[in-house]
């Protein structure tokens, strides 16, 4: 049954509440463990038992914090990291262009200044080189470098590791492995082939400290002075939520603790970056995830591919200003390139009508912005998306995917098959190149691929409801006990609220795109509303006139902080006639 009898939505979903199930452990954990009952259904939908309750809501990274030693390769991986540093050989860190990859590069750059130790950070250019090492940039390295660490990459690049001649080189990194390994002495990824996936939901960076947490095993074994790791935990905070890993078991203590190392402002990049990009509070994981990652990302996209992992890794506070202030105006561009791409690529997926794969191609699409756009059309659609840049008659293309569709997986296949020129990824996000001749066949072989796991998801249009709420319960103590059940993200997601028969106050638009509303339950507080991007749909021009009717609402909470006051809101996800 629809909840609040909602079959079809402003936005055009049904709503789905809790299952009768949830609800009766919901009311039966608020009672044996004295919690609220919006918060005890988020740990029922978690699985979390009433004894459990209080451990997962203040989680403990060295409770979580899995053996490095389990992951294949890293006891030689830290060994030789150790080694080097100690030694003072030169050593160089090839990563990739987005937020995780620089993120990881910052982990060790960071890591080896607490050491009195330097290194050299190649960040490839998007356009250039591409995803991932080559053979030229390896072999230019190798010549000067006793030691390449690739980051965020490398784990198919068998060609462009051999042309490392007389270095050492070894990978972390989490992307799906192939049936052989490259030729390094050591990679490190919990995606390898020959792993059992229970760490697989990792990002780079979380690897990366997990070799840095073995690294410092080695120090003490030695005698010698350990880095302080605790304070690189905004690091592998902002990847984790950046990168759309999974926000359970280590990776929800990782943004715990490094929202609480962020909100110390210690790091000049991140202080500049949250300052340019006007967060107004304390740190919280949608920050990182629309605030920060993409002014970080804008770099690798439209600007220069190390801007991102220089601003992270800066100790000079002006020169991380002046870094920020670069990539937020890259961060503007992006956002043009973007919007026009993003209309010319729906209008092809309108036009094509797939009801399993949503693609897209056109001529000279800035390959910056497909992977946006891929987002873009997957949050559109509710289908997995591919975008796909046309120059010279080769396509560079972008997958994002759904849950419970393995596009990563599917994509190497693909390129197996001779499809595409090279593919790789993870599930949820993943890149191509294909000649332009093949794209047709390629979708077409992708669709069916994915058709199998499309088939069992259900509801894909389906708008998820944690329970009712009013607008008296909706308080800023309220919100910091649901924030105690989070952080929330990929495979987490946040408890969205319905408001039932709320008055319409005041509707406004804010830019062109933006949405503000401020309702009120009968006899309640008013609350304040925003809906981003809601005059693109039915949404904002449906309810920019209501003012006087009454609807039932849906969002998720959110609090700022503005002039030391705090204010707390509702992000409006749909709404419904009464």
């Amino acid at each position: 049954m629809a909840f609040l009898g909602i079959e079809e939505s402003l936005s055009g979903r049904r709503w789905i509440g809790p299952e009768p199930d949830l609800e009766r452990r919901a009311e039966g954990l608020a009672q044996r463990a004295t919690l609220p009952l919006p918060v005890a259904r988020v740990l029922a939908e978690r699985d979390v038992p009433p004894e459990e309750a209080a451990g997962f809501l203040q989680p403990k990274l060295r409770d979580l914090l899995p053996d490095p030693l389990t992951l294949r390769d890293m006891a030689p991986a830290a060994e030789r990291l150790v080694e080097a540093a100690v030694a003072g050989q030169r050593i160089a860190i090839f990563a990739d262009y987005d937020v995780d990859g620089g993120s990881s590069a910052a982990l060790l750059i960071d890591w080896l200044h607490q050491q009195g130790r330097q290194a050299t950070l190649y960040v490839p250019d998007r356009i250039d080189e591409g995803y991932g090492p080559n053979a030229p940039a390896m072999s230019q390295l190798a010549a000067a470098h006793d030691l390449i660490v690739c980051v965020d990459c490398g784990t198919l690049s068998h060609d462009a590791l051999a042309a490392a001649k007389g270095c050492d080189v070894m990978v972390l990194d989490h992307h799906l492995g192939g049936e052989t390994l490259p030729p390094a002495m050591a990679v490190v990824n919990p995606n390898r082939v020959d792993e059992d996936g229970t760490l697989g939901h990792l990002c780079a960076a979380g690897v990366v400290f997990l070799t840095l947490v073995q690294a410092g095993r080695v120090l003490r074994k030695r005698g010698l002075r350990e880095p302080d790791l605790m304070s690189l935990m905004d690091l592998v905070a902002l990847a984790t939520v950046a990168d759309v890993a999974p926000l359970v078991g280590v990776n929800r203590a990782f943004v715990r603790q490094g929202l609480a190392v962020m909100a110390r402002r210690q790091r000049p990049g991140l202080v500049a970056l949250s300052d340019v990009a006007r967060l107004d509070g304390p740190p919280a994981a949608f920050h990182l995830g629309f605030l920060l990652g993409p002014r970080i990302n804008a770099g690798g996209r439209v600007g220069r591919a190390d801007l991102g992992a220089q601003c992270l890794s800066t100790r000079d506070p002006r020169m991380a200003e002046d870094l920020a202030r670069q990539l937020d105006e890259l961060n503007r561009d992006r956002r043009a390139i973007e919007a026009a791409v993003r209309t010319e690529a729906l209008a092809q997926v309108e036009a094509r009508g797939d009801a399993r794969l949503s693609w897209a191609a056109g001529e000279g699409w800035h390959p910056g912005v497909v992977g946006i756009v891929a987002a873009r059309i997957k949050e559109a659609t509710n289908l997995p998306s591919v975008v796909i840049g046309l120059e010279g008659g080769i396509g560079k293309g972008s997958a994002r995917s759904v849950p419970g569709v393995d596009l990563g997986r599917a994509i190497q296949r693909l390129e197996r098959e001779g499809l595409l020129l090279k593919g790789g990824g993870h599930e949820m996000a993943a890149g191509l190149t294909v000649e332009q001749g093949k794209i047709a066949p390629a979708m077409e072989r992708l669709s069916e691929l994915i058709d199998r796991d499309l088939a069992t998801r259900s509801g894909v249009r389906d708008l998820r409801i944690s329970g009712l709420l009013e607008t008296s319960g909706a308080t800023p103590e309220m919100f910091r006990m649901l924030e105690d059940a989070g952080p929330y993200g990929q495979a987490a997601p946040a408890p969205r609220f319905a408001f039932a028969d709320q008055l319409i106050a005041s509707a406004a638009t804010m830019g062109d795109r933006h949405l503000r509303l401020q309702f009120r339950s009968p006899g309640g507080p008013p609350l304040d509303a925003v809906a981003w991007g809601a005059m693109d749909g039915p949404l904002g021009p449906s309810l920019i006139g209501a003012k006087g009717r009454r609807f039932h609402l849906a969002g998720k909470l959110e609090l700022s902080t503005w002039g030391g006051r705090e204010r707390l809101r509702l992000r409006l996800d749909d709404a419904a006639p009464v």
